[in-house]
């Protein structure tokens, strides 16, 4: 009997252990690996958004030698880097870096590093027969979502790092969860402002111990405004997730399919609101995930291999608990 390959809950992840498969990595440090650690659940904490202590002139980030472009005409809280050599600095260092703006965050199932467990390492290379059983049911590789939803205090601000990729392809997408707020009519933001949606990692645990995968965390339920107000901006932003909301309190499941359908499609289709980041060789993105929503585009496949191999990190950083609009 053959070994049905395993269904991905995620297909911008494995649940393979490269660190055993031993395939080819650029950067074998960051191979990710499925060691035997618990976490807890993470507890309430205080949050200083460091953004109150920014220099407004970005004296030290606007030097001589910086060149800024825009990605957008006007979209913010997306910064991409290229070519940076903080990709070779190390995981110590990339790590402390990240602690400065917020708490760290451990993955309840993904491949991490060991002693480093607060790296969430995103590993593809080859997984043809995973590839043909995620497309079975699915018809697009695009997962729209808000990292980490489910915590109380969810992420702040995240960076992804490439390591490896494809020349072409591998694309990360980014919708403006304010602006995307602000195109609604008055009569739907308010009725908006009072909806308090449910966030849990359940699904996601429950089908990695199903697929046989390592679980490090039990499930996470929480309770958030589907609007949120952004500490810093002020602005309000619809807090939706494609991956992790499971029902709204208050509201029938086919009357909150309805509203969560619509409001994905309308930031999914709204690309007069959106981002599209093109990886290139030792890119490191910054973005504030209160504000926008994303994907990742798996197009660089290959009929006879697979993906091609594409591995990136990523820190997460976490936040203030949502704040809603009642209590903004």
């Amino acid at each position: 009997m053959t070994e049905e390959p395993v269904i991905a809950y995620d297909i911008n992840l494995s649940y393979h252990d490269a660190s055993v498969e031993k395939p080819i990595i650029k950067h074998a440090e960051y191979t990710p690996t499925w060691n035997k650690v618990w976490f807890d659940k993470l507890p309430p904490f205080e949050f200083v958004d460091p953004a109150t202590r920014a220099d407004k002139e970005k004296s030290n980030l606007l030097t001589g030698s910086a060149i800024m472009e825009d990605i957008t005409p006007k979209m913010g809280t997306i910064l991409p880097f290229p070519d940076q050599d903080f990709i070779e600095a190390g995981l110590e260092y990339q790590q402390k870096f990240m602690d400065y703006f917020g708490k760290r965050n451990y993955q309840p199932v993904s491949g991490s590093i060991p002693g480093y467990p607060g790296f969430h390492i995103i590993h593809r290379d080859g997984n043809r027969p995973e590839l043909d059983a995620f497309f079975v049911q699915k018809t697009t590789s695009c997962l729209w979502h808000q990292d980490v939803s489910y915590e109380m205090q969810p992420p702040g601000y995240v960076m992804l790092g490439l390591l490896d990729g494809p020349k072409v392809g591998g694309d990360t997408v980014f919708a403006s969860t304010d602006e995307g707020y602000k195109r609604l009519s008055p009569t739907m933001q308010k009725f908006l402002d009072g909806i308090k949606v449910k966030h849990s990692s359940a699904n996601m645990i429950n089908h990695t111990r199903l697929a046989g995968g390592l679980v490090r965390k039990d499930p996470v339920t929480s309770i958030h405004p589907l609007i949120r107000v952004h500490p810093i901006t002020g602005a309000r932003c619809i807090f939706i997730n494609g991956e992790f909301i499971t029902g709204a309190v208050g509201l029938k499941d086919v009357e909150w399919k309805a509203m969560s359908d619509f409001l994905l499609q309308h930031l999914i289709g709204s690309h007069d609101i959106q981002a599209r980041v093109h990886w290139s060789p030792r890119t490191i993105v910054m973005f504030d995930n209160r504000s926008t929503i994303h994907t990742a585009v798996v197009d660089y496949v290959d009929d006879e291999y697979g993906a091609q191999p594409r591995h990136i990190f990523r820190l997460a950083a976490m936040a203030e608990k949502p704040i809603p609009v009642q209590d903004a």
